[in-house]
């Protein structure tokens, strides 16, 4: 008997929940391969690791960028190897639900849901992360109320108004986590003529990147390669250096909500000064970045339970009530 599943295909992290389990995979989005013969050679977090760490023939590769699949044939593999991982097979075809960005084109639509026929379910819809979001953050959406999320993944942010079970009022941009971490190598190779890859990048996020001040900052050292002499080099990093590299993502993410704020409705918006705005998705777990907005934007910020998780225990929840639910299905309410 197959096990229904609804999928998070993030930019950075694809999580996937089973009918009546729970959640059973949660790794980065990453797809190890073989440059000369096609052949995949690790996914996940196995792949992760190989990032920057390869012989030139072997490429560690994420195949959504920003939100979009940059390539269809490895999201195709990559959506098979997930449901092989989870014990599907041409005997046990499910049904699957799959999260994806609002901003997501006709094209690439089509691409998602027929991946995964072709990859052995007996059926695919999508979801956008917002509306999962909501559900997984146990909003009452289907209330006359005005919900706002505010959903930052590694290449995109969106921030919806929902409210009767649609979405009002929408603004999403191609930035998040992984433009943090760009702009964190941008600023050292510049600052201080050093190269560090992704991961390195990714850390000094987590252990002194900040959108706003914030209490014991402490500076941090960072080893990576001198772009002069090709030699191991030691820096030291303040807070506030890295505050201000990572400005203009940070800035583009709360422009952002400050313009869903201005689409949404009066009378929802008033809701959202007593209920608050959602923060969820791993891009909302930097530093000072809920009281950034919070104070940018005069509308209170609350953080959801579980920020990492919210997007696919929403969509889990419509797999586990599917026929009273499949109404929040991309299409469907059009």
């Amino acid at each position: 008997m197959a096990r229904d599943l609804a999928i998070d295909l993030g930019t950075a992290n694809t999580l996937v929940y089973m009918k009546g389990r729970g959640i059973v995979l949660n790794e980065p989005t990453v797809i190890a391969l073989n440059r000369q013969t096609g052949e995949v050679l690790a996914t996940g977090r196995e792949a992760w690791q190989m990032i920057g760490r390869t012989p030139g023939y072997i490429v560690a590769v994420r195949p959504l960028r920003g939100g979009a699949i940059t390539d269809f044939e490895i999201t195709e593999r990559m959506i098979r190897l997930l449901l092989q991982r989870v014990g599907v097979s041409r005997f046990t075809r499910p049904k699957v639900v799959i999260c994806v960005p609002s901003a997501i084109t006709e094209v690439e639509r089509r691409a998602v849901t027929d991946a995964a026929r072709r990859a052995g379910a007996a059926d695919a819809n999508l979801i956008e992360q917002p509306m999962a979001a909501a559900i997984g953050a146990d909003l009452p959406i289907d209330e006359p109320i005005g919900n706002m999320v505010i959903d930052i993944g590694g290449g995109t942010t969106e921030t919806a108004v929902i409210s009767l079970g649609g979405i009002v009022a929408l603004e999403a941009v191609r930035v998040g986590s992984f433009d943090i971490d760009s702009a964190i190598q941008s600023h050292i190779r510049r600052e201080h003529g050093i190269a560090i890859g992704d991961q390195t990048a990714e850390k000094i996020k987590l252990a002194i990147g900040s959108a706003d001040v914030t209490d014991d900052e402490v500076p941090a050292e960072v080893r990576g390669r001198d772009l002069t002499s090709g030699l191991p080099k030691t820096v030291e990093l303040t807070p506030e250096e890295i505050r201000v590299a990572i400005e203009d993502p940070v800035s583009s993410i709360i422009t952002s909500v400050t313009r869903c704020l201005s689409k949404a409705p009066p009378e929802l918006s008033q809701d959202f000064l007593v209920r608050g705005m959602y923060l969820v998705g791993g891009g909302g777990l930097l530093r000072g970045l809920a009281s950034r907005i919070e104070r940018e934007t005069q509308v209170p910020v609350r953080m959801s339970n579980v920020p990492l998780e919210a997007v696919v225990l929403g969509a889990g929840h419509v797999i586990e009530h599917y026929d009273d639910l499949k109404g929040m299905f991309m299409g469907a309410r059009r």
